[in-house]
């Protein structure tokens, strides 16, 4: 998926994907993840969501990667904060108490410049991907944070009936992408009230990642 796709998405105001309150798979499953208040989440392709200012009023810290600077301008103004600004490499870093996202190339994003992560939430990144964007991200993502803990929600439908984004993730492929390195559990399987962009019957799944401990 090129950039410039999700780009004119948000220029267009064409962002369907974004929900106007936390989203109640994130309230439901969150204390699956057993983290301290005060924890660091990393929310890869955050957008603007409403469930980073859920996180913050949980006592969570949040750090973030987007690629359109709009939804983050637009992210800080929902929240009432004005953010420090900083280039950071090739990204550039909006900063403020408990908050740092990155507005860039996700794969331009370093560990070190990111920092220490407790857990990532990913409701909309790796289904936003094609396949082979995938392979990349989730490669990057374990590498990124040292193989944190995860929340993670995948759409599983047929793809011959809509071609996506959001793209179909099945249960084989979320194991080939984090099954070397985490242990999964399916936590549920959900419908998608009305079906998927209304187009086609889907499951909205919610998987809990733990890191495999070394024997």
């Amino acid at each position: 998926m090129e950039k410039a796709f999700w780009l004119e998405k948000w220029q267009k105001n064409e962002i369907g994907f974004h929900n106007t309150k936390a989203h109640p798979l994130l309230v439901r499953y969150f204390d699956h993840l057993c983290l301290n208040t005060g924890s660091r989440l990393f929310l890869p392709l955050c957008g603007k969501t409403l469930d980073i200012a859920w996180l913050l009023s949980r006592g969570f810290r949040v750090a973030g990667a987007e690629l359109s600077e709009l939804a983050v301008v637009q992210l800080f103004e929902a929240l009432g904060v004005k953010p420090e600004i900083l280039p950071q490499g090739e990204l550039t870093r909006y900063s403020s108490d408990g908050i740092d996202i990155f507005v860039g190339d996700i794969f331009q994003l370093q560990p070190e410049a990111l920092g220490p992560i407790d857990a990532i939430y990913d409701r909309a990144a790796l289904v936003a991907l094609p396949e082979d964007m995938r392979r990349q991200y989730s490669a990057h993502l374990q590498a990124l944070t040292a193989i944190a803990p995860q929340l993670l929600i995948t759409f599983d439908y047929d793809q011959a009936v809509m071609p996506g984004p959001p793209f179909c993730v099945s249960d084989d492929e979320v194991t080939q992408h984090y099954g070397s390195e985490y242990r999964l559990t399916l936590t549920e399987a959900v419908d998608v009230p009305g079906g998927l962009k209304g187009k086609v019957s889907a499951l909205e799944k919610v998987w809990i990642l733990q890191p495999e401990i070394a024997e």
